[in-house]
């Protein structure tokens, strides 16, 4: 008996009608305004720029109070909080379906602990939404962005503290209902799995002296991962027309050779970064953390509740990709290029902060993915860091940021032929920003030039790129024109 493939298979699959084309940012590298309105003091808020910041990030420096001495990008950043309207009204000219941001939670509470929302916090974000809003732009919306109380870091640990689950579901509960009607699409926690690599900015936690930072890591791991639970079941007991995201800073390992110690490494290093993943959409711990946790010496404090809490999944998975990675059995010589470590790889070409430029590895983790999960995708974070100046005339030539861009279009493209189901795509950024790694504003990211350099000098003038006319084109033509 012969069985004819179903016309979905005779023709190639394509970007849906309603695929999500647009750009992203996060409240703490664009709003500034960092005690305006009555907003509290966040993790990212003293984090300095300069030699201090990697071990500040990292957990291996104590840090929680500001140094009059230091510089801190996110005071200011690019002032979005005053200047929302007309930069959505420029993402809007760009033709942006989609626009992600992120709530900073300090802004709401500012403490952290509060039981009612600051009230000015709240109009804010209502307005940008309503902005959205007005030029039928869908708002994808992260809760906690690498933005951390300070006042529950100093009082309880931040996540070491199983009370953070209780704070973190006021809070979202919080947005859930303040903002019913304005945003559908939710993420609950960014770049989750930073929380391994570059633990203060990704869960507010600074180690002791001769601490486990493994078992500190993990057991925060495990709050997180039961208030993220805890969150996606309320968002759908609030309006079961929520969806809600996990999101991973993705990118496959490859093995640094094909010894097999090297593929075996490259593995691990995988199940490392997936781990948040595979929790969150199989709604269990998978089998091999028996294994980890038993070698590193990791005894996990649980309630009995959490088993059946953990069982509530997310609706999809979104994910960042700049970059895929290389592991081998010898990682001495890590390149220092990202919190997230990887072997140099001599095939590709690399960024101006040695990140390696491989599209191809784009279409390799979106397989990666999607094979493993079976869940919708989103793309939420892809571009390049680059240098842009303005030039005598004016204008800003970013060519290599739209053959970046163009690349990875075309990969992703590929990978929904493949079979990955997809939902949408937000470069990172729609306007340049405070970045994230490095504290730079001169590692710029946008379609969008703003004038600002490094110590915060600038007029803050807003300049179009080359690249935006670029992509204003790409939405328009659903992605089919990328010259």
């Amino acid at each position: 008996m012969s069985i004819s493939p179903s016309r979905e298979f005779e023709e190639p699959l394509t970007l849906s009608a309603d695929f999500l084309w647009g750009g992203a940012i996060s409240a703490n590298q664009s709003e500034g305004a960092y005690r305006a309105d009555g907003k509290g003091l966040s993790t990212v808020d003293v984090i300095p720029h300069g030699e201090n910041r990697l071990k500040i990030k990292l957990g291996l420096e104590e840090n929680l109070a500001i140094d009059p001495s230091a510089y801190y990008p996110s005071h200011e950043a690019i002032d979005f909080y005053h200047t929302y309207k007309s930069d959505i009204k420029l993402m809007a000219e760009m033709g942006f379906k989609v626009f992600r941001t992120s709530i900073a939670w300090t802004r709401l509470f500012p403490k952290g602990d509060e039981t009612n929302p600051n009230q000015k916090g709240i109009e804010f974000y209502r307005a940008v939404f309503e902005e959205c809003q007005k030029y039928d732009i869908e708002p994808l919306v992260t809760l906690c962005h690498f933005d951390t109380p300070m006042y529950l870091v100093e009082t309880i640990g931040s996540w070491r503290s199983r009370k953070m689950i209780d704070h973190f579901v006021n809070y979202a509960k919080t947005c859930f209902e303040a903002f019913d009607g304005l945003v559908k699409y939710w993420l609950t926690f960014n770049e989750i799995n930073i929380l391994l690599h570059s633990p203060f900015s990704g869960a507010g936690l600074v180690f002791k002296s001769g601490e486990n930072h493994d078992a500190v890591k993990y057991q925060a791991a495990h709050h997180v991962l039961v208030a993220s639970s805890r969150a996606t079941k309320l968002a759908h007991e609030i309006n079961p027309d929520n969806q809600i995201g996990c999101m991973l800073a993705g990118g496959d390992f490859y093995p640094e050779t094909c010894h097999p110690e090297d593929v075996w490494a490259a593995l691990n290093k995988d199940r490392e970064n997936l781990f948040f993943i595979d929790v969150q959409v199989r709604g269990a711990y998978p089998r091999y953390t028996n294994r980890l946790f038993r070698e590193k010496h990791i005894t996990l404090q649980t309630d009995p509740t959490d088993t059946e809490m953990l069982q509530h999944t997310v609706d999809f998975i979104s994910f960042s990709y700049y970059a895929s990675r290389c592991a081998g059995r010898q990682m001495t010589q890590s390149s220092e290029a990202n919190v997230v470590k990887s072997l140099p790889n001599p095939y590709l070409k690399k960024s101006e902060w040695g990140w390696a430029i491989d599209p191809l590895g784009l279409r390799i983790t979106m397989n990666t993915l999607y094979d493993r999960y079976q869940k919708p995708l989103f793309l939420v974070e892809n571009g390049l860091g680059a240098v842009d100046t303005v030039g005598t005339d004016g204008q800003v030539q970013d060519d290599d940021r739209i053959d970046y861009l163009r690349a990875h279009i075309i990969a992703m493209k590929e990978a929904v032929v493949d079979g990955v189901e997809l939902l949408g795509y937000t470069t990172w950024s729609a306007i340049d920003l405070v970045a994230a790694s490095t504290g730079e504003m001169g590692k710029r990211y946008g379609f969008i030039y703003v004038d600002k350099d490094d110590a915060g000098q600038g007029t803050g003038k807003r300049i179009k790129k080359k690249s935006f006319a670029w992509y204003k084109q790409v939405i328009a033509s659903h992605g089919e024109n990328l010259n």
